[in-house]
């Protein structure tokens, strides 16, 4: 078997991970898949942290645009990627994996405030740690959210888990024509305008100089593959 190329990694999950089959909440069947796979990279010994969208459930951003205050509208999105992060902790023990749920709008009855050095602590435990909240303020996404977390933490790399198999040229579900990178630099990210993640997290990553992996969820395996250090999605990195 190939070595472990990452064994510390931030994975982000969007909301629309969680929906599979479906239009709106959560579909059982992609959370125990989700669920399997995470077992299968923390059984290697790799330290696993995930930050979780709610997009499935409620999208600030939208919101705001149909006319709700922005700063109200986040602060609902945050509360929804909770849901996600509690059913998805529900999977994770539910195959013998011990996790906390952090959160960095505090909430003691159901998860932990977010603190750094406990995360880091949890993590050199062997329990998979799931951060949810975002950066806990309106106007930052959750994919920033990921970067931020991914430096704190010092992971080696950021798994951004997608319904696409990498970064393309334009947006492949509409465009049938478009090219995939299998690597691309962060500033041409940026300068494109791809939209993986945002500009605010793209630069995080690149200051901090933490690759992007970016992959498709929905093919069974792929954390693993990633994690062994197989060619697959698109990697982002400074060059």
């Amino acid at each position: 078997m190939n070595s472990i190329k990452y064994k510390k990694v931030l994975l982000k999950l969007s909301g629309e991970a969680f929906v599979g089959s479906k239009s709106y909440g959560i579909d059982q069947k992609i959370l125990k898949s989700t669920a399997q796979q995470l077992k299968e990279i923390h059984e290697l010994g790799v330290q696993v942290a995930i930050v979780v969208g709610g997009g499935n459930i409620f999208r600030g951003l939208s919101a705001s645009e149909a006319g709700m205050d922005r700063a109200q509208a986040d602060y609902m999105g945050m509360l929804a990627t909770v849901i996600n992060g509690l059913a998805l902790q529900d999977a994770l023990e539910k195959v013998g994996i011990v996790t906390r749920v952090l959160t960095a709008i505090e909430m003691h009855q159901i998860a932990e405030p977010y603190i750094r050095r406990r995360a880091k602590r949890h993590l050199e435990k062997g329990r998979i740690v799931i951060f949810t909240c975002g950066t806990g303020s309106p106007y930052f996404t959750t994919d920033t959210a990921a970067a931020l977390r991914a430096a704190e933490i010092e992971a080696e790399v950021l798994l951004k888990a997608t319904k696409v198999d990498g970064v393309y040229t334009e947006d492949p579900m509409t465009h049938p024509n478009a090219t995939k990178f299998d690597t691309i630099e962060y500033i041409e990210l940026l300068k494109n305008n791809l939209k993986v993640m945002d500009s605010t997290a793209a630069s995080l990553c690149r200051d901090n100089k933490i690759p992007i992996i970016v992959f498709n969820l929905r093919t069974e395996g792929n954390i693993k593959k990633v994690i062994l250090g197989e060619k697959i999605g698109t990697k982002v990195s400074g060059g």
